[in-house]
């Protein structure tokens, strides 16, 4: 069993939500889908229990009914957050300067709070020197990783942007184009990941990889074995996990999934965000 309690009610209302979301005509962004998606957030975000207490969903102890539901509902999401980051995206470029304006989406303290934490874990493993040249895998049409990381935190760090979907990079672009710095250190790339050889991935010092690159397990692995076939020695491999509850909305990155890496620290939120953050070294 997965849970009691509070925890099998949190179960009970994902399953309410996966119900009235996978019943939907269309996830683009609206009144009711967005509050859909924002009540599945909350539900998945609950208050922590008290120490030394095991979050209320254990996900490897679901009923195979709750666990393929799960893997639905994580497409789901997937596929919500993609159109949700189009719409906000074309938003954006409508203004001058598109990079005052970030704020406009719905999401953007997440960010800021998540990318602010992944800097603090990182200066605690790189060396004196900020990294001259970092990877973002699965960027998107809405590049908010890299566009804090680079404005507040890598000021002069060179960064390259994986995705596979050409119209996501074209978007993209078009954000930072009016930011003459900003333009002249990102690129985006469209193509997957998977092509990518140690040509370029071994310039990389550090690698993000975004937590929807692999949905499916087997996919995740793959590439992440891609990846430390790649990289050069030494170099860091950032990667978005969920723990507890928040596996509900994001793929697990587990321990098994990092052979040949080191991994040199774990961080799991307790307040809105979303995402754990995992860190390794090849």
């Amino acid at each position: 069993m997965c849970c009691d309690g509070e925890g099998l009610l949190l179960v009970q209302k994902v399953s309410e939500l996966y119900h009235k979301i996978s019943t939907l005509q269309s996830l683009q962004p609206s009144k009711h889908v967005n509050s859909l998606f924002s009540q599945l957030v909350l539900t998945c975000t609950p208050p922590p229990p008290p120490p030394p207490s095991p979050p209320l969903i254990d996900i490897s102890k679901l009923s195979s009914t709750v666990q393929t539901m799960r893997s639905h509902l994580i497409k789901l999401c997937g596929q919500a957050e993609g159109l949700l980051e189009h719409h906000y995206s074309t938003i954006l470029a409508s203004h001058q300067n598109p990079l005052d304006h970030l704020s406009l989406f719905p999401y953007y303290s997440n960010y800021l709070k998540l990318t602010h934490l992944e800097f603090s874990i990182l200066t605690r493993y790189i060396s004196s020197s900020l990294p001259s040249k970092v990877a973002f895998i699965g960027s998107g049409a809405l590049p908010f990783s890299s566009i804090i990381m680079a404005l507040k935190y890598l000021p002069t760090t060179e960064f390259h942007n994986f995705d596979v979907d050409s119209s996501a990079n074209a978007k993209a672009t078009a954000l930072v184009a009016s930011d003459v710095d900003l333009s002249r250190r990102m690129s985006f790339h469209t193509t997957d990941i998977m092509d990518v050889t140690s040509d370029m991935l071994g310039e990389f010092e550090v690698v993000f990889l975004a937590a929807l690159v692999g949905m499916e397990k087997e996919e995740k692995v793959k590439v992440i074995e891609h990846l430390r076939k790649n990289m050069t020695s030494g170099s860091l491999l950032m990667l978005r996990s969920a723990y507890g509850a928040r596996a509900f909305l994001y793929p697990v990155v587990e321990a098994s999934d990092l052979r040949g890496f080191e991994i040199l620290t774990t961080f799991h939120p307790t307040d809105d965000v979303v995402n754990s953050i995992v860190l390794a070294r090849l």
